[in-house]
């Protein structure tokens, strides 16, 4: 798939995002000076847009001081918002490093059901294969069965093996035994999907960290990532399960997916601001070629409406 036919693809995925800012911005700034009520505009419908309060705060602070008091359009607003918007998300747009070294490099992909997971997983898997690593999978979402088996379609179109257990089984033994499995096999890539459930977050939490503790015996520097997967639909709800699974493991990256059914694209911006974790990727579609490394400025200026 190429370049152009990817940005297509990310302005089509934020449209409904920034429709719902640049609407706004133009009903703000039509024939008006940058006073105090238009900042107090700009931040509400910023914090709106799912941006939030810290992050909306400081755009529009960094408009006052260099604009405040002057006749300013709404072209000129979204240019200033794309570029500061930029600053903030260009030291977290750092793709996954893999280290073929660690023998295999053993990811971990957390997040809750319905995020996207399993899927992202599969995607990072042909992004892999493609990049010439031998990748294996581990089905470690052993409590629903729809996750394994979508896990091995997406193991059988990119080439890559997937070890799966007995429905209900325990998650920490099976991924051991796919590490043991990678490492005997010198895979260069290990992906673990884990469960999901936040109706009882002591379980999640739990069966998470003993999924760590037991990788960890074979493999004390394992795992050697630990990506979050976020549905951008759910708005600032992402915050919280940034905390959540936080709390359970060493979350050193996030993955954001299904940013072409949401009007709240925003929220990357603000999860950035917040938790400077590094924005390894973004989806805008079903297909393993719509999950695309993270680019700041193009993000930004898509998001503004403007070209690339």
């Amino acid at each position: 798939m190429s370049g152009i036919g990817w940005i297509g693809r990310l302005k089509s995925g934020l449209s409904k995002s920034t429709a719902k800012l640049t609407g706004g911005i133009a009903g703000i700034f039509t024939k008006r000076k940058l006073d105090g009520a238009a900042l107090a505009d700009l931040e509400d419908l910023l914090i709106a847009a799912d941006l939030g309060p810290a992050t909306a705060a400081r755009l529009t602070a960094n408009l006052a001081a260099t604009r405040f008091d002057k006749e300013i359009g709404e072209a000129e607003i979204r240019a200033a918002l794309a570029d500061d918007i930029a600053a903030i998300l260009e030291p977290v747009a750092r793709p996954m490093a893999i280290d073929r070294a660690h023998g295999p490099h053993v990811v971990l992909v957390v997040g809750v059901n319905g995020s996207g997971k399993t899927t992202t997983i599969g995607k990072l898997a042909q992004h892999y294969r493609d990049e010439g690593f031998s990748v294996m999978l581990a089905a470690g979402d052993t409590f629903r069965a729809a996750a394994v088996a979508q896990l091995q379609i997406w193991g059988e179109r990119a080439g890559c093996r997937v070890i799966a257990g007995k429905p209900g089984g325990d998650a920490a033994g099976l991924a051991y035994e796919a590490l043991e499995t990678a490492r005997a096999e010198r895979a260069d890539i290990l992906l673990i999907d884990t469960a999901g459930r936040l109706q009882n977050q002591a379980d999640l939490m739990a069966g998470l960290q003993k999924i760590n503790r037991v990788i960890k015996k074979l493999d004390p520097g394992a795992p050697h990532d630990c990506i979050l997967v976020l549905d951008a639909t759910v708005g600032q709800n992402a915050h919280s399960q940034v905390e959540i699974f936080g709390k359970a493991v060493a979350v050193s990256g996030l993955v954001l997916t299904k940013l072409d059914g949401s009007a709240r694209g925003g929220v990357l911006v603000a999860l950035a601001e917040k938790f400077a974790l590094p924005i390894h990727a973004v989806g805008v579609g079903e297909s393993a070629a719509d999950l695309r490394p993270f680019d700041a400025r193009a993000y930004a200026r898509d998001l503004m409406g403007l070209p690339d």
